[in-house]
């Protein structure tokens, strides 16, 4: 029985080593330095990121928001940011945990990084909003 329990948790230290991290502070956003969380207790984590998920990191909206980024940790002040497709960027506001998007209300279309719009090129707005949202649902 002994034997069973230890194997079967071997098998599984792949997918812990996998697991998701967190890590959650305020966004670092000087353009002589890569981007970087704060956390609380004023350690700076350097924040390695795909080219779209870093355009969100130096947004200037987001510099005074409770941030969260998911990922993995590198190193102990190095964590790599999950693709931006997985939707791994939050803001925390008023007690609630909202995903980072971007909406064009001209257009109703949703991004998930700053930039023009993709139809008429204005800016986008930042759009927080509740994850169970479904992407194509009106902004609240």
């Amino acid at each position: 029985m002994t034997r069973r329990l230890l194997l079967s948790f071997v098998a599984l230290l792949p997918r812990l080593r996998a697991a998701q991290q967190v890590v959650r502070g305020r966004l670092r956003q000087d353009p002589s330095l890569p981007p970087a969380i704060t956390l609380r207790d004023g350690a700076v984590v350097v924040l390695e990121a795909d080219a779209a998920t870093a355009g969100v990191l130096r947004d200037a909206r987001l510099k005074d928001d409770d941030f969260e980024a998911q990922g993995r940790f590198a190193a102990p002040r190095r964590f790599v940011v999950d693709p931006i497709h997985l939707r791994a960027l939050f803001v925390h506001r008023a007690g609630r945990r909202l995903v980072v998007t971007y909406w064009c209300a001209v257009c109703a279309v949703r991004a998930w990084t700053p930039g023009p719009c993709q139809c008429c090129q204005d800016e986008m707005a930042l759009d927080p909003r509740d994850p169970a949202l479904k992407d194509t649902d009106p902004s609240n």
